[in-house]
C-alpha cells in the first residue's frame, strides 16, 4: 500500500491530504470562520459554579463561556500560575464547590472546540505536545504510547524521561521516540519544560480573560504528529511550497526530511482527485465496489451506519452475500470515520447474520481495521438488537462542519417543504 501525504499552501494557509492507493483517508483543512481552538491555554475567571451539575462555567474570552466538570478540576485553592503537586484521587468524589469558587482566577485549556449550541470543554490538566513527549505539567505520572509494544524499550523509556522531570510532573511518551536517540527525546522534553515555564510566567502577569498559549499552525501540527512508519512520501507541488515544509521539517520532525518529494505542478490536490473525493464524504450514502451501500446519519448525541446489500445480490447463498457486503462495509466504515472525524457514540446495523461465527469475524475484522485510527477507538460489540457499539474519541470537528454551513431554508434538517403552508416558497436546497 502507497500511503502519501499531499500538501498544498494557497494564500497562507494549509491544505494536508493523507492517501492510501490515492484512495482519501484522511484530511486536514483551514477553518473558514474562525481558527483552531483546540489546545489553547487560557487564564479565565470562574463566574458559575453549579453544584447540581458538577461543573462550573469559565470565562476565556469565547462568545460562549467555556465548561469544566468536576473530573477536569484541580484540587481547591488551585490558582493560575502555581505548578501542582498532583492531583489528588480522592478529589474524583469530591463536590465542584471544593474545588473552584466564584470569580476564581483559573489556568484552563480546551479538549473540545465550541459546536453548535455548546462552549468549549476545558480542563484545568493541561497538555503540551512536542514531536517525541507530550509533557503533563501536573499529570505525575509517565505513560508510553500503547504502539511500543517491547516492554524493555517502554521501561527504558518511562526511566529516560522521569529521571529528568520536575516532581510532581508527568508526560506521555509517542511513539516516533521509539527509534530516537535519548538526548533528542530530552532536547524536546527540555523545550516543553521551557514553553510550561513561560506560560506560568504570563499567568502570574495577565488579567483574566488571556490567551496564555496557542498550538502551532495547521500544517506544523500534522508534520509535529506524523510518524514516518504512517507514511511512504510527503508530496507538494512547487518549489515554494517545498522549501516552506522544508523548514517546517527541519524544526520539528527532521527525520521526515527524507520522506519529502516535489512533484511540480498547478493543482496537486486536483492531480489526485481530492475534490471530488472530498464531495462524496460529505453524502449521505456511500456506494461499496460491490454494489451495496452504506448511510451515515449523524445527530449530536450519536452517529448511526446502516449497510445495505443494494445492487450486490451475490453468486452462491443469501449468508454469503450477507457476509461478503458486511466485510466489504468494514473497510469503508473505519475509513470513513477518519475521513469525516466522526466522534462520539457511533452505531453501525450491519446486515442481520444467524451464523455466530460470521459475527466473530465480523468483529475481528472491524477491531483491526479501526487500528490505523490515530485516534482512539473502542468496539463494545454486539448487543441483543443486533447492532454494533463503538466509540470515538472527538478530536476537532467533523469534516461537514468545517467545509459546510448550515442550509437556511430547511434549517439542516436536509428537507425542504413540497406543500407549502401559508406563503409560497420556492427555496430548495442542495
Amino acid at each position: 500500500m502507497q500511503r502519501e501525504m499531499l500538501i498544498k499552501i494557497n494564500n497562507g494557509e494549509s491544505f494536508v491530504a493523507l492517501t492510501e492507493d490515492r484512495q482519501l483517508s484522511e484530511v486536514y483543512l483551514p477553518r473558514q470562520d474562525r481558527q483552531n481552538l483546540l489546545g489553547n491555554i487560557y487564564l479565565g475567571r470562574v463566574e458559575n459554579v453549579l453544584p447540581g451539575m458538577q461543573a462550573a462555567f469559565i470565562d476565556i474570552g469565547l462568545a460562549k463561556n467555556s465548561f469544566l466538570y468536576v473530573e477536569d478540576a484541580l484540587s481547591p485553592g488551585q490558582v493560575a500560575g502555581t505548578v501542582p503537586v498532583g492531583e489528588d484521587p480522592k478529589l474524583r468524589a469530591r463536590s465542584i464547590t471544593d474545588m473552584v469558587r466564584r470569580d476564581q482566577h483559573v489556568m484552563v485549556q480546551i479538549f473540545k472546540e465550541p459546536f453548535g449550541t455548546k462552549g468549549a470543554r476545558v480542563t484545568m490538566q493541561p497538555s503540551l505536545p512536542g514531536r517525541y513527549v507530550v509533557l503533563l505539567p501536573k499529570g505525575d505520572y509517565i505513560a508510553v504510547s500503547r504502539r511500543i509494544a517491547d516492554e524493555t524499550l517502554r521501561q527504558q523509556l518511562k526511566d529516560l524521561v522521569r529521571s529528568h522531570l520536575p516532581a510532581g510532573m508527568g508526560a506521555i511518551v509517542r511513539t516516533v521516540a521509539a527509534d530516537t536517540d535519548p538526548e533528542t527525546i530530552l532536547a524536546d522534553l527540555r523545550y516543553l519544560l521551557s514553553q510550561w515555564q513561560c506560560i506560568q510566567e504570563k499567568a502570574a502577569k495577565a488579567a483574566p480573560p488571556s490567551l496564555l498559549y496557542s498550538d502551532s499552525d495547521l500544517l506544523q501540527r500534522v508534520i509535529r504528529d506524523t510518524n514516518g512508519d504512517d507514511i511512504d512520501r510527503i508530496l507538494v507541488g512547487s518549489k515554494d511550497e517545498y522549501d516552506r515544509v522544508e523548514d517546517i521539517c527541519n524544526m520539528v520532525a527532521p527525520g521526515l526530511r527524507s520522506f519529502l518529494r516535489l512533484q511540480e505542478t498547478d493543482d496537486i490536490f486536483a492531480d489526485y482527485d481530492i475534490y471530488t473525493q472530498l464531495e462524496r464524504a460529505l453524502r449521505r450514502k456511500v456506494w461499496l465496489k460491490s454494489g451495496g451501500y452504506i448511510i451515515f446519519d449523524q445527530t449530536e448525541a450519536l452517529t448511526a451506519i446502516d449497510v445495505n446489500t443494494g445492487k450486490y445480490v451475490g453468486e452462491d447463498n443469501l449468508a454469503d452475500t450477507v457476509f461478503k457486503t458486511n466485510m466489504e462495509a468494514v473497510t469503508e466504515i473505519a475509513r470513513q470515520l477518519r475521513l469525516r472525524n466522526i466522534g462520539g457514540i457511533i452505531i453501525i446495523d450491519f446486515i442481520d447474520m444467524d451464523n455466530s461465527e460470521d459475527r466473530r469475524k465480523l468483529l475481528e475484522a472491524l477491531a483491526e481495521e479501526v487500528k490505523n485510527d490515530r485516534v482512539r477507538i473502542t468496539v463494545m460489540g454486539i448487543t441483543q438488537l443486533g447492532l454494533v457499539e463503538m466509540t470515538r474519541k472527538k478530536v476537532g470537528h467533523s469534516l461537514s462542519s468545517v467545509i459546510e454551513k448550515e442550509c437556511p431554508t430547511c434549517a439542516g434538517r436536509g428537507r425542504v417543504m413540497c406543500v407549502p403552508l401559508g406563503k409560497d416558497k420556492k427555496d430548495v436546497c442542495r
